[in-house]
Parts: C-alpha cells; sequence; structure tokens
C-alpha cells in the first residue's frame, strides 16, 4: 500500500486515485465489489465521498444538467443524494475491506460534519473537491490538520485558487504537503475544454505538485497528463456504464482501469532520467544501423582516397563517416577490395 508519491523531475511515482464516488449507488455489496475492481486494477487509492444530505444541500439546490440527463429524472440534490449517502458504519466496513485487500481508503467529505468523522477514521490524506475551494470554513477546518491535502481545481481562475491555498495555509497547512489537482468538472469534460497545459500553469504559479483529476471519456487524458508531469491521477470508475445514477456513464468500467493503470506505470516507465545517452538495449545495435567509410571499387597501395573510390556502407563497425573530410586525400596505406572497411 502505497502512501506517498512523488514526481521529482523524473523520478515518476505517480498516485493512482480510483474514484468510486457514489457509483455503489447506496448497495454495499456493489461498494465492495468497487473495492475489489480498484485493487485487481492496481490503482493505489480507491476513494468514495462522505456527506450528510442536510449538511450538505439544501431543498432549493438544483440538480447539474448532466445529472438530470444521467439519471433520467428531475428533482432536487437533496432527494438524489439521500440516496447515495453513506453511513457511519458502511464507512467502518468500506475500510475494513480496503485493509483486507491492502488498497488505500479515502473518501472526500463535502461537509464540516463529515470532516469529523473523516478524523475520527483516522484519515491522514485530504481530498478537496473542485465545489469547496470557495468555502473559507471547510478550507480553515482541514487547513487546521496540516495533513497531506490534495485541492481540486474545477471551474476554479488562478485567482480563488491562491485565496483556497492562503486559508489553508494561515490555517496551518504547508506549502510542500499541497498538491493542486487540475480540473474540468464536467461530466463528461469535452476533450476541446480540458486545457491540460494549465497543470503546467499552476505548477509554475504555486510552486506545487500538480496532478489531474480526469472527467473526459476514455483514458487517453489521463495518461497524456502523467507524461505533462502529473503527480497524482484521478479517475472515476464504475462497474457498469449502463447502471443508473449521476455519475456512471463519465466513468471507466473495470477493463478500461485496468488499461490505465497500466498504461500509466509504462509511462512512468519510459519517461526516464532525462539524459539522453544510448540504451543498453539498442547498443548492440549500433554497427548494425550506422555505417562506415568503405570501398567502391579495388583500391591500390597509395592511390588518394577520393569520392570516387570511397563511400559510406553499413556496417557501422568500421571508421565513421564523420571523418570522411579527414579521409578524403589521404594515400591508402594497403591495397582495399570493394565494400572493405577504409583504414587510415
Amino acid at each position: 500500500m502505497r502512501k506517498l508519491y512523488q514526481n521529482e523531475n523524473y523520478n515518476m511515482n505517480t498516485l493512482i486515485i480510483a474514484e468510486a464516488g457514489v457509483n455503489h449507488n447506496g448497495d454495499m455489496n456493489i461498494a465492495e465489489k468497487l473495492i475489489n475492481v480498484a485493487f485487481d486494477a492496481g490503482a493505489d487509492i480507491v476513494k468514495f465521498q462522505t456527506f450528510h444530505t442536510t449538511e450538505l444541500a439544501s431543498n432549493f439546490a438544483k440538480k447539474a444538467d448532466y445529472q438530470i440527463s444521467n439519471m433520467q429524472e428531475g428533482g432536487t440534490q437533496v432527494s438524489m443524494l439521500k440516496k447515495l449517502e453513506l453511513s457511519v458504519q458502511d464507512h467502518f466496513r468500506l475500510i475494513e475491506i480496503c485493509k483486507k485487500k491492502n488498497i488505500q481508503f479515502l473518501s472526500t467529505a463535502f461537509d464540516l460534519k463529515s470532516i469529523d468523522l473523516l478524523i475520527e477514521l483516522g484519515l491522514s490524506l485530504w481530498k478537496i473537491p473542485s465545489g469547496e475551494i470557495t468555502n473559507y470554513p471547510y478550507l480553515k477546518k482541514i487547513g487546521e490538520l496540516n495533513q497531506k491535502i490534495i485541492l481540486s481545481t474545477g471551474m476554479a481562475n488562478l485567482g480563488e485558487i491562491e485565496s483556497a491555498l492562503n486559508v489553508l495555509i494561515n490555517s496551518g497547512s504547508s506549502l510542500e504537503n499541497i498538491t493542486i489537482l487540475h480540473c474540468t468538472t464536467e461530466y463528461p469534460a469535452p476533450f476541446h475544454e480540458v486545457n491540460l497545459y494549465a497543470m503546467e500553469t499552476l505548477k509554475s504559479a504555486f510552486r506545487t505538485k500538480v496532478g489531474y483529476s480526469d472527467h473526459t471519456v476514455g483514458i487517453e487524458v489521463a495518461i497524456a497528463a502523467v507524461a505533462l508531469g502529473a503527480t497524482v491521477i484521478e479517475k472515476h470508475f464504475t462497474l457498469d456504464k449502463n447502471l443508473p445514477g449521476p455519475d456512471h456513464k463519465a466513468s471507466l468500467e473495470p477493463n478500461e482501469l485496468k488499461t490505465m493503470v497500466s498504461s500509466i506505470r509504462n509511462i512512468e516507465t519510459s519517461m526516464g532520467d532525462g539524459i539522453k545517452k544510448p540504451s543498453s538495449s539498442e547498443r548492440k545495435n549500433i554497427p548494425i544501423a550506422r555505417k562506415s567509410i568503405v570501398a567502391t571499387r579495388n583500391i591500390s597501395k597509395g592511390e588518394i582516397f577520393s569520392e570516387s573510390n570511397i563511400t559510406t556502407k553499413r556496417p557501422g563497425d568500421g571508421l565513421s563517416p564523420m571523418n570522411w573530410d579527414m579521409v578524403i586525400g589521404k594515400q591508402a596505406r594497403r591495397d582495399f577490395q570493394i565494400d572493405e572497411l577504409i583504414e587510415l
């Protein structure tokens, strides 16, 4: 179980958060299956959502357009959230299942009472969702804990992100313990609105580790984010995209999650140390692929090397063509047969 993550220079170690979210549909059997899927896929963390419906939303809070579309019903957020709320006992059970599977449990708190619950449960990593980035009391409460924080920034501009960071830091948190996630809060997020380069802007502006919370369809953008330096990747997943609920359609199915994780690990390995040099496996191909200076015809001892009697051909284990100008005009010190490697 990995609880720390880093991505300093080229030493990559991306923390992959499999976001179960509310895709359990209020059913603990589905929740347990989601944990198993996250573990089997190789994710580092499986994350749920912790909220008290009456603390999170008022009776006047409307559903988002995507929630209405995905669930094919209207109503308020409250009517939807009540069906998805996890009890205290549910949390204890989820943590126990995660311990048995050796995968880290995480949950995002959406209200102050839920922060208290997660403190009681012993969480030491805090994921702040995009919607709470302007919630001063919420940010202050988490900031006072001085623990590791992952801050999502969907819908936010640089000024709002800076203000949120100031609250966290002034409340007692260290900038070194904060990772900022770029995010586009739409489900699914349109590719043309992803703006992955904003991740580099965040890193430059705030001097923090950065990552990406992905709501696009598929796995390509998450993989690209790792190549751009993301230290954390968060991605929703589900057992079946056709299940009823607000987030299933913008989530990965089990085989897709597994492919994403393995692809990210391959990207990590592929990034290397940044030093340009021949790799161990390709050294043997140097004489195969490169060329040497060779005779284009039989050359007699004492004859002058010129473009009429020498050329470059494979193999590359003779005199390098980079010495061409040095060879032209020199006398042959012995006889050479056609295609023989030239020596000075």
